[in-house]
């Protein structure tokens, strides 16, 4: 997307502290890693706590610890319908598959539904300008070709950002570099080719063969592979991967928010997609624990639109305890940098 034509929020957030000279020094002059971490600047941290086998390691022991607790967890459904029956009931039609619906019913609701779709989705329709404000949020979508080549061991890097105006490819992950176990062959390796992209326009319609020629061809253009190591390939495909900040998008999300908020008691919105927020996964998760804290406590004791997208925290331990609560939400919700907002003219 043309630079001018995304909210300077973007920055703002993603390089929050950061200076060019800061990160020239960065660059130029070894660290020692003495430094706290927590004093850090994000952008400049250079170490993560990264699960053996990948994130989805994190969401498979939730997904077993609520079954062990007597939940239950429903896959491959579509919300289709969310229905307020009354002050404290709502009704939530899923669709399957194979096109059979199913209703659920549940005193709270809690959406990482792309707020566009959720505003559809609720029934009775609601106010005419609150749809015009969710129709006109966009989202940037996403895919990776993911290639299985020898290991040659051309860079260590977690991921590096692609400036190249020859290719198209935007970013490539090192997944060995991430956790070894994530390629359990030790002869090779697996690159993620990330490519940005408009769901339906000519890149996300690609055949998955040409997407894969195409990354074949552009790692051997950067020089991060000869044609002979790369042994097959595949596409994941990520829609709204990206909620897009134009110069108008606060203002439709605060108009959707203000509308829910008095017409959808016990609806929670929660995530990045949910919120239309670009904020990280640590804080997307947070989103999800302090809207469980809010229903467990029957009332709103966190705002959940204060967790700052980037804002400067550590772990705060294992317990769940109040104070650990306390102390975490106040350390994402510092203010947020001044930006310097579009003319009128």
């Amino acid at each position: 997307m043309a630079c001018n034509k995304i909210s300077a929020d973007w920055a703002a957030q993603r390089i929050k502290g950061l200076s060019l000279s800061q990160a020239i020094k960065h660059a130029l002059i070894p660290q020692s890693g003495k430094k706290p971490r927590e004093q850090v600047i994000k952008t400049l941290i250079d170490s993560f706590r990264y699960p053996r086998r990948g994130p989805g390691m994190l969401w498979e022991a939730a997904a077993a610890k609520i079954e062990r607790q007597g939940g239950e967890i429903r896959k491959g459904l579509k919300v289709v319908t969310i229905t307020p029956e009354d002050d404290a009931s709502w009704t939530v039609v899923a669709e399957d598959q194979a096109g059979a619906r199913h209703a659920f019913h549940a005193t709270h609701v809690i959406s990482t539904m792309p707020m566009r779709e959720l505003c559809h989705a609720i029934q009775p329709r609601l106010d005419g300008d609150t749809l015009a404000a969710a129709d006109a949020l966009k989202y940037r979508d996403f895919l990776t070709v993911a290639l299985i080549l020898k290991d040659r061991s051309l860079f260590d890097d977690n991921w590096i950002y692609i400036h190249d105006p020859s290719v198209k490819v935007g970013r490539i992950q090192n997944f060995k570099s991430w956790s070894p176990e994530m390629v359990p062959d030790p002869t090779l390796n697996c690159y993620g080719l990330e490519y940005f992209c408009f769901e339906g326009d000519g890149l996300w319609a690609s055949a998955d063969e040409a997407l894969v020629e195409l990354a074949t061809s552009e790692l051997v253009r950067l020089g991060l592979a000869t044609r002979d190591d790369i042994l097959e390939g595949t596409v994941v495909r990520q829609r709204k991967a990206y909620p897009v900040y134009d110069d108008h998008y606060q203002k439709h999300v605060d108009t959707i928010r203000t509308d829910l908020e008095a017409t959808c008691p016990n609806l929670h919105l929660i995530g990045r997609n949910g919120m239309h927020k670009y904020n990280n996964q640590d804080h997307a998760m947070m989103t999800a624990i302090l809207a469980a804290e809010n229903i467990l406590a029957g009332k709103q004791v966190y705002d959940l639109w204060k967790v700052n997208q980037d804002a400067e925290y550590h772990e705060e331990g294992t317990t769940s305890s109040s104070r650990n609560y306390h102390r975490a939400y106040r350390q994402v919700t510092e203010t947020s940098p001044l930006v310097p907002m579009a003319s009128s003219d």
